[in-house]
């Protein structure tokens, strides 16, 4: 008798549901944020996970926070080809002062900008397409070994990030926003406290820092996203969707302590 063949198949469900953020979001209620970082970190309960840095504003906490448990994490940048010459040398300084080991900078494909971008001014009059070129396919791509990503999102950011969960799934992947109630008072504290190296732009009125040629300087009284696509019907650059509030309990973490 011919035994039946067992036939492989490749697992294409996602890794990650709405229950998955859910109970997370239950399981951290009201949790210290090193805490919670510590915790699904050292239990390596997010699977493989990655951080994706704009290596911006306030970028450096962030890295700090998980650069202090795990300094081998992965850390994607998005080398757009567009960023202020102060990025890149910013990356560079924080990558050094806080001892990342593992930086992974992703470029758009060459063949792509050539055809879609040949003039480099798609952000002029594109800058949906520009963002999708240089920005949505290249990390698409480095983020499909993954199963989490952490975020430096924040919901004071802009009223598009208000409501924002510490986790989420999108598409079948995890997003972790482990600052998602920090204020600014709180995110200016934690860099005093650990002496964290400030962007040179920020001095000058850059408070949400992209590249070059759709970031402009925020103006009193407007919130911090302002300066991005300014002109535009735009507030995302794509890697981001707007927030859909998750289900459950409170996941605000509002006991976290001021750092």
């Amino acid at each position: 008798m011919v035994e039946a063949r067992i036939i492989d198949r490749i697992d294409t469900a996602p890794r990650y549901s709405e229950a998955d953020a859910i109970r997370l979001n239950n399981m951290f209620r009201g949790r210290d944020t090193v805490e919670m970082l510590e915790t699904v970190i050292r239990e390596s309960m997010l699977g493989d996970a990655v951080i994706v840095s704009s290596f911006g504003a306030e970028s450096a906490v962030l890295l700090h926070l998980i650069g202090s448990i795990q300094p081998d994490v992965p850390v994607i940048f998005l080398e757009t080809g567009k960023h202020f010459p102060e990025t890149l040398a910013y990356r560079d300084e924080l990558v050094a002062a806080i001892g990342l080991t593992n930086l992974i900078n992703v470029t758009p494909d060459p063949a792509d900008v050539a055809m879609k971008d040949e003039t480099g001014l798609r952000w002029s009059y594109d800058p949906d397409g520009c963002c999708e070129i240089r920005k949505v396919i290249p990390l698409a791509k480095a983020l499909a070994p993954f199963d989490a990503q952490y975020t430096g999102r924040k919901g004071f950011q802009s009223a598009t990030r208000a409501g924002l969960p510490r986790f989420e799934v999108e598409e079948g992947r995890l997003k972790v926003n482990p600052l998602a109630d920090w204020d600014k008072a709180r995110i200016e504290a934690y860099m005093d406290t650990h002496n964290l190296p400030r962007h040179p732009l920020v001095a000058q009125g850059y408070l949400s820092i992209g590249c070059a040629p759709c970031t402009s300087v925020v103006k009193p009284g407007e919130d911090p996203r302002s300066g991005r696509w300014r002109g535009w019907d735009k507030v995302e650059c794509g890697i981001h969707t707007e927030v859909t509030p998750i289900g459950g309990a409170d996941e605000s973490g509002a006991n976290d302590p001021v750092f």
